[in-house]
């Protein structure tokens, strides 16, 4: 998996490198204060910078980056996770209120799945409809 570091620097950006240290930090660190601190900048200056277009836009993107890699990585233990879920819920040997709450997870998450799907098939028909009536 990629490093905040590697990520930040597929994105062509103006700044400093100190600036590219604070955006790392800010990924990193529970607040603004501890970042600021890693970096060895002030408080206020971290702030100033994240008011800065630039290095806001910087910032976003390396944090929706990141984000999405963490989301991928999910993506790919959920079968595993699933599997864990049904050999649990099939576990004669296991106690019935793991059981249950295995299985309850599969049909909650199975439910949630489908809802998400048919929303999404409707915003693109909205999206397609509005698409059609500005041309």
């Amino acid at each position: 998996m990629q490093d905040n570091a590697t990520l930040l620097a597929e994105f062509p950006s103006s700044l400093t490198p100190i600036q590219e240290r604070a955006i790392i930090a800010l990924l990193s660190h529970a607040n603004i204060r501890t970042a600021a601190k890693a970096v060895k900048v002030d408080e206020a200056t971290l702030w100033r910078w994240l008011q800065d277009k630039d290095f806001h836009t910087a910032y976003m993107n390396i944090r929706r980056e990141s984000v999405s890699l963490a989301i991928a990585r999910l993506q790919q233990a959920s079968t595993e996770a699933v599997n864990t879920l049904k050999a649990i819920a099939k576990d004669k040997e296991a106690p019935a209120s793991a059981r249950v709450i295995a299985a309850k997870a599969i049909i909650e998450y199975s439910i949630k799945a489908v809802e998400i799907e048919d929303l999404a098939q409707r915003v693109d028909e909205l999206e397609t409809v509005m698409g059609a009536q500005k041309t």
